[in-house]
């Protein structure tokens, strides 16, 4: 058979069948898994022989998860976790020791700033932060025990765009890995190893699921990269939950025809906030005057979902939008088929210094929506009437 087009393995790639020909993905629920004698468990666990022994180890809904993902991500292995925050962690720390040097994008979400700052610095690890856009700065920045380079593109929430494939070049120059966050496009939008990355990282939790129902996690990549950070994963005991990747299995299902829908009503609301009085800015990597398109139509197939944008009047301007919308959810998660709304400054970057979410581009007057699957039309007349309140 040809090469399925990804839609396709969205709804057929990974299935486990079992002996009793379900349609849909089983859900097994079970914490362990039996031996046919003492001899068969001997084999198992040695791993003279494949199967499951217990689902902190694997589990076959998991499995089947994680390589449905790997399909999309045109990678030869995934590995799924119990969040994305997991996912990073397992990514990084599987290959960084005391000692070792990472060079990451200061534009990050928030909690992955944190964790890097404040947990992978603690145990020794040097960390450089450099722009996410200034090839230069990533270069100037590599030394001799440079061991990762770490980003996210599109960045969280200024949809910042970084070269994957420059960025590969350069860390495999270094003997090093590049390893991309690609929560904010998912799969249905950009596959960083197809640019070179190593690994690629994501949260379930958004797009993949998108219904807002479950936390999830993975991490795509060439297959012995990806069984050192499945030892990591089961030692740490940070895997999905088998109801979890059940769940997230069906969200695949639709993921390419959703992502498709949002990024267009996306496109079109970021262009008519560039047209409000109340806005100073927009940050929108689909933009067609977005510095960076060229590289945002080599790397990704739209824009993502999620927009920014700056009121005129600070916080107060900000707090004021948010807390008047009707349609939106005040929450901080993005991806879903509701569209969201937050105020960076004070939920999802609140951890991070005012000197560093400066740096970072994080204005007190930054509002950050993501695109559901509502009427277009309606999503924007919910943002004019709260401007207009302004």
């Amino acid at each position: 058979m040809k090469t399925l087009h990804p839609q396709t393995l969205a709804i057929r790639g990974g299935k486990e069948q079992t002996e009793y020909n379900e349609h849909h993905q089983a859900l097994f629920l079970t914490s362990s898994f039996m031996f046919d004698s003492a001899a068969d468990g001997a084999a198992l666990f040695s791993k003279q022989k494949q199967g499951f022994t217990y689902t902190r180890t694997a589990n076959p809904t998991v499995s089947a998860f994680a390589q449905r993902i790997a399909h999309l991500e045109r990678a030869e292995a995934g590995i799924a976790t119990a969040t994305g925050m997991a996912a990073i962690q397992a990514g990084l720390m599987t290959f960084l020791s005391a000692g070792d040097h990472l060079i990451s994008s200061r534009s990050l979400f928030g909690t992955t700033a944190g964790f890097i700052t404040g947990q992978l610095m603690r145990f020794g690890i040097e960390v450089t932060f450099v722009s996410q856009t200034n090839l230069q700065e990533w270069r100037d920045a590599i030394r001799p025990n440079t061991k990762m380079l770490f980003l996210e593109t599109p960045s969280n929430p200024l949809g910042e765009v970084a070269d994957i494939a420059a960025l590969a070049e350069l860390a495999h120059q270094n003997h090093a890995l590049l390893a991309v966050d690609n929560c904010f496009c998912s799969p249905a939008v950009q596959q960083p190893l197809r640019f070179g990355a190593d690994l690629s990282i994501q949260s379930a939790t958004k797009a993949i699921d998108g219904q807002g129902r479950v936390l999830g996690g993975v991490v795509c990549g060439k297959n012995d990269l990806i069984q050192q950070i499945a030892m990591f994963v089961n030692s740490m005991g940070i895997g999905l939950s088998p109801f979890n990747a059940w769940v997230l299995m069906s969200g695949t299902e639709t993921l390419m025809l959703r992502v498709q829908a949002q990024n267009q009503a996306a496109l079109t609301i970021a262009q008519w906030l560039q047209t409000q009085p109340q806005v100073a800015k927009v940050y929108y990597s689909g933009l067609p005057e977005n510095p960076q398109a060229q590289l945002v139509q080599k790397q990704q197939n739209g824009g993502g979902v999620v927009i920014a944008f700056e009121v005129k009047g600070g916080v107060e301007a900000a707090w004021k939008v948010i807390d008047t919308v009707q349609l939106f959810s005040r929450t901080a998660n993005f991806g879903d088929v509701r569209s969201t709304i937050t105020h960076p400054w004070t939920t999802t970057h609140c951890r991070m210094s005012p000197e560093d979410k400066l740096a970072a581009g994080i204005s007190e007057g930054l509002v950050r929506i993501a695109i559901g699957l509502e009427y277009v039309d309606d999503l924007i007349a919910d943002l004019q009437q709260a401007l207009k309140a302004l």
